[in-house]
């Protein structure tokens, strides 16, 4: 009996240190990869003049999609209005936005969601929480 506790807390603490090992980014632990807190604007298919992102993908203006500066397409990112505390998951599928000050541009669709489509802009908490690694289409 005691063969047994002790070899089976033997290979519960291999396994537990090896699952350690392999997990050496903040990817997949629930932790963001990077933060920014900006302003967040939204646009849809009138605003951006055309009906596909800079991925090659379709624009749907109620997608859960946005566009950022930097952070790869596909990335999956969670963004935070921090006025009313609304957050949703969205994924990278677009370069912007082009005006200066601004972190992010959402959909419409979403904008409506976190609740500022009518302001147009919020204060936001934005999270990457894992790197995406799409092509482009072009």
């Amino acid at each position: 009996m005691i063969k047994w506790t002790i070899l089976t807390a033997l290979i519960l603490c291999i396994c537990g240190c090896n699952a350690r090992m392999l997990s050496s980014s903040n990817e997949g632990t629930g932790s963001p990869l990077n933060t920014e807190l900006g302003i967040a604007s939204w646009y849809n298919t009138k605003t951006n003049h055309g009906t596909h992102t800079a991925s090659g993908r379709p624009l749907n203006d109620d997608a859960h999609t946005a566009a950022h500066k930097k952070w790869p397409m596909g990335s999956q990112i969670k963004v935070t209005n921090l006025s009313n505390g609304r957050s949703e998951l969205l994924t990278v599928t677009d370069r912007g936005p082009y005006i200066k000050g601004r972190i992010i541009d959402v959909t419409s669709g979403s904008a409506k969601r976190l609740g500022f489509y009518d302001n147009g802009i919020a204060r936001t908490k934005v999270e990457l929480l894992s790197r995406g690694n799409w092509k482009y289409q072009h």
